[in-house]
């Protein structure tokens, strides 16, 4: 038997952007992140141990309307060029996490959730300069090995919500991320 193929995949796994933010830029978040409460973070679909980490939420305001415009700009840019999802926005806010040593992390997990908003693209920003933590590394994995994503201040990280991965245990020090998850249509 053959098969004739109309379109080849030209989804990308994960892309990367260093420099996204300045480092007075993610110092300016963190302090806003911080005049808030942090609460225990909460997995949904698993064991409570999964996850270690503190969240809390920030909205579209005065203040941070720059953060999210920017953060729109950059997903339209990249999902035109390598993704090409169709997509509705931003609705769930953007969530500050801080995980703290000796065990703040976040087990394997996808961000898609059966019968829920349809989360189609994930958004990571890396908010802590890596000489003041050690550990919590984003991992991606399409296979068994894990692809470490760059630790760099500033680091803007895109994937498919799909796609399995995990915050290693940070050891040392904070490490300070924000996330938000594009959603859409589902897919076809």
């Amino acid at each position: 038997m053959s098969a004739f193929l109309f379109n080849l995949d030209k989804v990308q796994n994960s892309i990367s952007s260093l420099n996204f933010l300045s480092k007075e830029e993610c110092n300016q978040i963190i302090k806003i992140a911080n005049t808030q409460h942090l609460e225990k973070a909460k997995v949904i679909t698993k064991k409570d141990s999964s996850r270690e980490s503190y969240i809390t939420w920030l909205s579209s305001n005065k203040e941070t309307f720059w953060l999210f415009d920017r953060i729109s700009n950059a997903v339209l840019a990249a999902n035109k060029e390598f993704f090409n999802f169709h997509l509705y926005g931003i609705i769930e806010g953007l969530q500050f996490t801080n995980y703290k040593s000796p065990s703040g992390k976040y087990g394997k997990h996808v961000d898609k959730i059966l019968n829920s908003i349809i989360r189609k693209l994930s958004i990571s920003i890396q908010l802590t300069d890596p000489s003041e933590y050690e550990g919590g590394e984003l991992n991606l994995y399409l296979d068994d090995d894990p692809i470490t994503m760059d630790k760099q201040q500033g680091t803007i990280i895109i994937f498919p919500s799909f796609i399995l991965h995990e915050v290693m245990p940070v050891t040392k020090g904070e490490r300070n991320s924000l996330v938000t998850w594009i959603t859409g249509d589902p897919f076809k």
